[in-house]
């Protein structure tokens, strides 16, 4: 009994002295607790953007290259990932990031007592003034914004030429009669990853909520119980591009993923996908010789209203005000270095293939998805994104919701009636 004590009172005395071992040694490296210039510094990133995982780590490299006691871990969790959970996951685990993604408006909100303000970063005064708003709360702004994106129905040219589609459809009408055209030639108009609750609960359903005469004030009025989707006349109209896509869509939507559904257009197996200029690289690896564009995804007739593409700012670098001081001026630093200098923007717009959000980096001739775009962005022919602006977590029930509807669970009016129970029931 007495060797055990003493034994025992060895151990706790090797696992202290270890333990202060550690410390003096994080300390000295600069770990939690910051330091020199010379000092090793470890920046957390956990991002969303599946399409530049290999890019963005690539391009960390670059500073480390140009900063060697900097080092990155970065974790990317999207594409089919449900990243929000994610992050809250990491946070609730204690492993926070030092950088992470943020959405900008109700997500800005819900996340802000983590939020470092970056109001007196360089690179504000670059910004162009849509993507300050995301991101903007009581004047401060709070996030980096990734880039500029739009999405709509990309659509193959060889293939609608060979269908003999000579006019762009821009409204339903148009758009079921070149879906028919394309079916006569033995060619799948849609391939639609419905497997994807963010293809639906984001980007689809966002279509009738842009088209409201004001998105904002509609949102303000579900919120104080005044308007409902159910009845409403874009919803309405709106059921009816839903169905298309269906009826003229690849078989097996709902197992059908984002990768899958890529591949497929990107394969000349479909000629239409509903996505963003985010797929540009998986596609061109894919068929680099592609000649593509934009189409906009009307839900009616009116050929004016119709003929606009979503853009927006898809996400937003922000920085924890909780992480270590040496890694949150790390942290801003690399953001400031990422759209300033000559490798950052080299990769933003060359790597990346992003749009940049600042007025001081080039964005022209970039691919044939950016051009076009950047085309409507400057015509003011753009629906503005919404899906940051729901209750927190409303876009994945709106997604489940969908993939109910389309597997025959809920009639047209149950599923509208659902919207409006998932937004009283979110709302909370």
């Amino acid at each position: 009994m007495k060797r055990f004590s003493m034994f025992a009172l060895l151990l706790a005395f090797v696992l202290v002295f270890a333990s202060a071992c550690s410390k003096s040694s994080n300390e000295s490296s600069g770990g939690n607790e910051g330091g020199g210039s010379g000092d090793e510094v470890v920046i957390d990133m956990f991002q969303f953007k599946v399409e530049i995982a290999d890019q963005l780590k690539a391009l960390a490299d670059e500073y480390t290259k140009e900063n060697p006691n900097v080092k990155f871990n970065i974790q990317t969790v999207g594409g089919g990932a449900d990243y929000g959970a994610a992050l809250k996951a990491q946070f609730a685990s204690g492993n926070e990031p030092d950088i992470f993604n943020n959405g900008g408006f109700q997500e800005a909100q819900t996340w802000l007592e983590k939020l470092e303000d970056l109001s007196d970063q360089p690179w504000v005064n670059d910004l162009y003034d849509v993507a300050k708003e995301p991101m903007t709360v009581d004047g401060k702004i709070y996030g980096q914004p990734l880039n500029l994106e739009g999405y709509g129905f990309i659509y193959n040219k060889e293939l609608f030429e060979k269908a003999g589609i000579t006019e762009l459809p821009k409204t339903l009408k148009e758009l079921e009669e070149a879906s028919k055209k394309l079916e006569a030639a033995k060619i799948t108009p849609f391939s639609i990853g419905y497997g994807e609750w963010w293809v639906l609960g984001n980007h689809l359903f966002n279509i009738p909520m842009a088209h409201q005469d004001d998105p904002d004030a509609f949102i303000a009025a579900l919120n104080e119980g005044k308007e409902t989707f159910a009845g409403n006349e874009k919803f309405e109209q709106f059921m009816n591009l839903f169905d298309l896509t269906v009826k003229y869509g690849n078989k097996n939507p709902l197992t059908t993923d984002y990768n899958t559904q890529v591949t497929q257009f990107a394969a000349g197996q479909a000629a239409m996908m509903q996505q963003g200029n985010w797929t540009v690289n998986m596609i061109t690896e894919i068929n680099p010789e592609i000649q593509m564009g934009f189409l906009p995804m009307p839900i009616n007739d009116d050929a004016a209203a119709n003929d606009k593409l979503a853009v927006g700012v898809p996400n937003n670098w922000v920085v924890n005000k909780n992480a270590p001081e040496a890694d949150k001026e790390e942290a801003k630093k690399f953001l400031n270095w990422m759209v300033t200098s000559d490798t950052g923007k080299r990769f933003l717009v060359e790597e990346f293939k992003f749009i940049p959000a600042f007025n001081n980096i080039e964005a022209k001739g970039m691919d044939a998805l950016s051009d076009d775009i950047l085309k409507y962005s400057e015509e003011g022919k753009t629906l503005s994104w919404n899906w940051f602006k729901y209750p927190d977590g409303a876009v994945q029930e709106f997604g489940a919701s969908m993939q109910s509807y389309i597997g025959g669970q809920k009639s047209k009016e149950e599923f509208l009636k659902s919207l409006d129970d998932i937004w009283a029931k979110m709302k909370k």
